[in-house]
């Protein structure tokens, strides 16, 4: 992920400066551990002011309103006491090349200043801190202890120093291109490396500059012709005319972003567009990972631990199903008293249909009656036993079956690709909550239902609904169902709810439902199957059953057709919207 530098900190205040000074701080909401959200408004217009000092996307940016929730984060409750209703009068680094950025309020825009805001957006030692006029500090966003940090301990109370002054030397308009080639090549090695001797420079800017000029960045400085020194010179000189005259021109490159305008592959609107659309898709990319991975081992290490239940239950059952032939040898016994004798261990009766014997373990220190009640007692037992367990494992099984549609749902979304998805993986995780299948952590944001199904759209033109999760399954067959849809499933195999949609009076044709029923299977756990039974039938013959789990429903009077989930493949490519 590329850090925001000294040069893209510089765009954005800079633009902060022009547009949104003198503003009234309405609201402050955190919405995470590393992110604050200032509600600014102007005589003009009203937004949102992002404060992040996340260790690997820390920026200061306007961007869209926090989701809605809770915030019970201290920090942003000690700011919201001391701040909010102030007017932010001032935003200005707080020295040549620092990227410590000074958000000074006050109660008017006339007024003193009454209380500092510092930003310090340097990667991992990110930090924000609040203090009072006389710099000292009231809260802080991360603190840091003298037995974490002996040079810049950052504590309540304490006096607020600036982070160590850096020791490169400061790039200048006024040096000369003899004077800049020989520090830049003063000890050979690759061009991008050695322009970072100079302060301010980030790798991603390095390298931007470099290409800018024509070069490779696996050129070193000794093989650099004179030509190309004075184009590189030539894009380092503009670079610090941008930072002079505050002129940057932000937007996207083929990896990542740039303020300077330098090999573009599209323009952006201004910085913040830039900067809230990279850092929120790269953060919303690891949280995915990060929670996918979580979902899948949860889940399924909940189904291993069921698995192994229904396997003893299904064990005990087999035993319990020889309880009919201890009473019949028990009976058999019964009626033949007169064959037992003294001390025998086993005794061989005929049986009552037929001709054949039975044999009959016997214990040679009770009699044929105490042997027979023994069996009459084994028997009971057993039948005591099934009894228990039918119902027992009938209830696993079916709470089997739940979380493998939930493994499904979790399947289906490999990768990020939008915030759908994202959004999908933190519904499954809220659903989980509720089935107490996960712990209720202390800050979480409930997602709000929307309806976002997968789209797809059938040759005849009808559209095709699928459910991305067990909630949208069941919004999907209860809510947004009408009695002309048709309803899709996989046949006993756990997958997603699908919905042609139909007007009145239409009737599906045969290649519309054997081509939705392609997209079924495929949104299926056997999607790497050549041919899937999939059902169909009309929504009101769709039923959940009192006290069932998200997603799980029953039907009846439908109809079965194959789908092949590898076809459905080619198909949505050109299809899904």
């Amino acid at each position: 992920m590329q850090p925001v530098d000294f040069t893209t900190l510089c765009a954005a205040c800079c633009d902060l400066r022009s547009h949104w000074l003198p503003a009234r701080l309405e609201q402050i909401y955190q919405q995470d551990r590393h992110t604050l959200s200032l509600a600014l408004r102007t005589l003009k217009h009203r937004g949102w002011l992002t404060v992040s000092w996340h260790p690997q996307a820390a920026r200061l940016c306007l961007s869209d309103p926090p989701p809605k929730g809770a915030d019970t984060f201290t920090f942003s409750e000690q700011l919201r006491h001391q701040l909010k209703g102030l007017a932010l009068i001032s935003l200005k680094p707080t020295g040549p090349w620092e990227r410590v950025i000074d958000l000074q309020f006050a109660r008017r825009p006339q007024d003193p200043v009454a209380w500092h805001l510092y930003v310090e957006v340097m990667n991992k030692y990110s930090n924000v801190i609040l203090t009072t006029a006389d710099q000292k500090i009231v809260t802080v966003a991360h603190q840091v202890s003298e037995k974490q940090s002996r040079v810049r301990p950052l504590q309540t109370g304490q006096p607020y120093s600036l982070p160590p002054a850096l020791t490169d030397p400061v790039p200048s308009l006024q040096e000369s291109q003899e004077h800049w080639q020989e520090r830049v090549a003063l000890v050979p090695g690759p061009v991008a490396r050695n322009l970072r001797t100079y302060r301010g420079l980030s790798p991603a800017l390095a390298r931007s500059m470099v290409s800018a000029a024509d070069l490779s960045t696996d050129h070193t400085t000794d093989q650099l012709t004179p030509q190309q020194w004075t184009a590189l010179f030539n894009c380092w000189q503009k670079w610090l005319q941008a930072l002079e005259q505050e002129t940057f021109t932000p937007g996207w490159q083929t990896e990542g972003y740039t303020v300077m305008g330098w090999q573009l592959t599209s323009p952006a609107q201004n910085i913040h567009q830039v900067l809230d659309q990279y850092y929120t898709h790269h953060l919303n990319q690891q949280t995915f990972k990060q929670l996918h991975h979580q979902l899948q081992q949860k889940v399924g290490s909940i189904a291993k631990k069921l698995q192994v239940k229904a396997n003893s239950f299904h064990t005990q059952l087999q035993a319990s199903e020889t309880a009919d032939e201890h009473r019949q040898q028990a009976d058999l016994l019964m009626a033949n008293l007169q064959a037992w004798e003294v001390g025998m261990q086993s005794i061989t009766l005929p049986d009552f249909e037929g001709d054949t014997s039975r044999t009959i373990t016997l214990n040679p220190e009770q009699n044929a009656v105490q042997n027979a009640q023994a069996l009459y007692k084994r028997h009971q037992k057993l039948k005591r036993s099934r009894d228990r367990l039918e119902p027992l494992l009938a209830e696993v099984e079916l709470e089997l079956q739940y979380l493998h549609q939930v493994e499904v749902a979790i399947e289906q979304i490999e990768t990020y690709g939008t915030d759908a998805d994202l959004e999908t993986l933190e519904e499954i995780r809220i659903e989980l909550i509720e089935q107490d299948y996960w712990p209720t952590p202390e800050h979480i944001a409930k997602p709000q239902a929307k309806t976002d199904f997968i789209r797809h759209q059938t040759p005849d033109g009808w559209e095709l609904l699928v459910g991305r999760n067990n909630r949208q399954n069941d919004q999907l067959t209860f809510s947004v169902a009408t009695n002309y849809d048709l309803w899709f499933h996989t046949q006993e195999i756990p997958g997603s709810h699908a919905l042609l949609r139909l007007d009145a009076g239409a009737v599906a044709s045969e290649a519309d439902i054997e081509w939705a029923a392609h997209v079924v299977a495929f949104y299926s756990r056997a999607r790497q199957s050549h041919q899937v039974p999939v059902v169909y039938t009309s929504p009101k013959h769709v039923y959940k059953p009192k006290g069932a789990q998200p997603g799980m429903v029953i039907y009846k009077q439908e109809k079965v057709v194959w789908g092949q989930p590898q076809l459905a493949k080619a198909i949505m490519k050109q299809t899904q919207r």
